[in-house]
């Protein structure tokens, strides 16, 4: 009888032990996907700003450069000043027989996305 009464408490512990890991299991999941949200969120609002005034300084380069093909686009980060935003850019253009890039500098109202200027400045290598 006592073997069964050792038995029974092994199994016990194992039932208690066995829930612990699930509810741990359980925890760790939640902690990640909650950890995880904001971050992507984030990332996403950042990229469609970038995205948003990189069109734009696309289009406005080949405004200014007709006969040119855009062969490469970098995003070199932002500056805010004050209530403005300064997104930067370096597009790298084929006109003719001549490669040169393309410094494109767009500045905007940060609370309305309203377009102020956009400044160009050759770079050659």
């Amino acid at each position: 009888m006592q073997f069964w009464r050792l038995y029974v408490k092994k199994y016990e512990r194992l039932i208690h032990l066995r829930k612990f890991f699930v509810m741990l299991g359980i925890s760790l999941v939640l902690f990640a996907v909650s950890s995880h949200i904001p971050t992507s969120v984030f990332a996403q609002q950042e990229i469609s700003a970038h995205a948003q005034w990189g069109k734009v300084a696309i289009k406005e380069t080949q405004a200014k450069y007709p006969q040119a093909k855009i062969l490469d686009y970098l995003h070199e980060g932002s500056e805010v000043k004050g209530d403005t935003t300064i997104e930067k850019f370096k597009l790298w253009i084929k006109l003719s027989d001549k490669e040169f890039g393309v410094q494109v500098r767009i500045k905007y109202v940060t609370n309305t996305n309203k377009l102020v200027k956009v400044e160009f400045q050759e770079i050659t290598s």
